[in-house]
C-alpha cells in the first residue's frame, strides 16, 4: 500500500486513510443539506474540503441510494442529472422547490435561492 502525504504532509497516513476522510468528509457535507436547499456537485465538493473532487460526490450519492439527500444535489446549471430525473424533481418540487424543464430554476435555499 502506498502513502501519500495529507494535506499537513504527513506522510504516515495511508492512501485509504485519506480516502476515507474524504468519503466521510463528502457525506457530512450532503448529510447537512437541509430540506428545499439545492446545490451542486462542486458545492459538495468545495464544503467538503475536497474543492476539485466533484466527480467523487456522484460516486459517492451513486452509491448511497437513499442513504443521503441525492436530490438535492444537481448540475451547477441547475440541470438534473439522467439518474431517475423524474424522481428527483419530485422530491425537490416537495420541498418548495420550482423546477421547469427538468432544470432547478429556485429553490428556497442554496445555489438557486433567490438574493
Amino acid at each position: 500500500m502506498s502513502n501519500r502525504s495529507d494535506a499537513t504532509g504527513d506522510r504516515s497516513r495511508s492512501t485509504s486513510d485519506v480516502d476515507a476522510d474524504m468519503w466521510a468528509a463528502l457525506a457530512k457535507a450532503v448529510e447537512d443539506l437541509r430540506p428545499g436547499e439545492v446545490v451542486s456537485y462542486g458545492d459538495v465538493a468545495m464544503a467538503a474540503g475536497y474543492p476539485r473532487r466533484h466527480r467523487a460526490v456522484g460516486t459517492l450519492l451513486r452509491q448511497s441510494l437513499d442513504a443521503l439527500p441525492w436530490w438535492r444535489v444537481v448540475y451547477s446549471s441547475g440541470h438534473l442529472p439522467p439518474v431517475n430525473p423524474t424522481l428527483q424533481a419530485s422530491r425537490l418540487m416537495d420541498e418548495g422547490v420550482q423546477i421547469s424543464g427538468l432544470k432547478v430554476t429556485r429553490s428556497p435555499l442554496g445555489r438557486f435561492a433567490e438574493a
